[in-house]
């Protein structure tokens, strides 16, 4: 089966943010702004996506925001929301529905309970809200470029990700959705660095993880490509690695972009015509041919061997 997917490339698309950090303080009460500005900016590539026949796409890490997370500010914990019943999601399914798209959406979700999580919902092609995904991996440091201090903002995964029907894993943490497009798993940002993120989304049946993230520095542009490109090929799985391109005030720290989509036996060509659109057409039936190195990795394993 072929599918035409795409992931999402851009920034924060408000346009009042303050020339500086000291400024920020005037964004008081102007959070529901922010979020509905770059919501705008998605659906407008969301319709994009649409008329470029895609059939699936991936918004990224938090898209109704800047990256807050690059210091510690008790504001930005504001933006949080309802990740079922709230604004940005009703929006998103309402244009999911319209358009005949499946969307894969990581914003800050705030749980009834008062406690927040950085989360992926999927909303199908007819707007229903079919699951949703809670990052597992939380990083706190630094490297040559910047901080980054995302537990001051949400915490790890509980493993609580609801009860849905779309749902083919077993595994509390890391749901697979069955969709039109194939089965969908999602591993965001620093969880792509953990060896067994990828190994038990393909053991619980996906066909094609959606990696969507905010990362900078030279470390992690030097691993981006390399990681997805050996988690595809080891676990047999079709790889969608999303990151933010160019800068965005106060901080002005630079992301690299170089969003891309990788298979088993390697990088898929980029269709796009859009700046902030990554395009990709993905042949599902690559994942049970036989593969071309002969290798049969999943027959071989020797988990009897390996260190516990």
């Amino acid at each position: 089966m072929k599918v035409r997917v795409a992931l999402t490339q851009t920034v924060n698309a408000f346009r009042g943010m303050p020339a500086s950090v000291d400024g920020l303080a005037k964004l008081e009460g102007h959070l529901g702004e922010i979020a509905r500005a770059n919501v705008d900016h998605h659906l407008y590539l969301l319709k994009e996506a649409a008329q470029r026949s895609v059939r699936a796409i991936c918004f990224g890490e938090l898209f109704p925001g800047p990256y807050f997370a690059l210091d510690e500010n008790p504001l930005w914990l504001g933006l949080a929301e309802d990740a079922e019943k709230g604004e940005t999601v009703t929006r998103l399914r309402e244009a999911a529905a319209f358009h005949k798209l499946i969307v894969i959406a990581p914003l800050y979700e705030l749980d009834p309970t008062g406690r927040r999580f950085n989360t992926a919902v999927v909303i199908d092609e007819g707007g229903q809200l079919i699951g949703k995904y809670r990052k597992s991996h939380i990083p706190e440091g630094k490297n040559e470029q910047g901080s980054f201090h995302e537990r001051f903002y949400y915490e790890r995964s509980d493993g609580q990700n609801g009860s849905w029907k779309a749902n083919v894993s077993s595994n509390s943490f890391f749901p697979v959705f069955r969709t039109s497009v194939g089965k969908i798993g999602i591993a965001i940002c620093y969880d792509r660095h953990f060896e067994g993120v990828v190994r038990t989304l393909a053991g619980q049946g996906a066909e094609l993880v959606f990696s969507p993230a905010v990362t900078f520095g030279a470390k992690s542009e030097r691993m981006w490509r390399l990681e997805f490109q050996v988690d595809a090929a080891r676990h047999g799985v079709f790889i969608g690695g999303s990151n933010r391109k160019g800068q965005e005030a106060p901080w002005n720290q630079p992301y690299f972009g170089d969003s891309h989509f990788v298979g088993p036996n390697g990088a898929v060509a980029n269709e796009s015509d859009h700046a902030n659109l990554v395009i990709a057409d993905l042949d599902l039936d690559e994942l049970s041919a036989r593969d071309p190195s002969g290798w049969n990795l999943r027959r071989d394993v020797r988990p009897d061997i390996y260190s516990r």
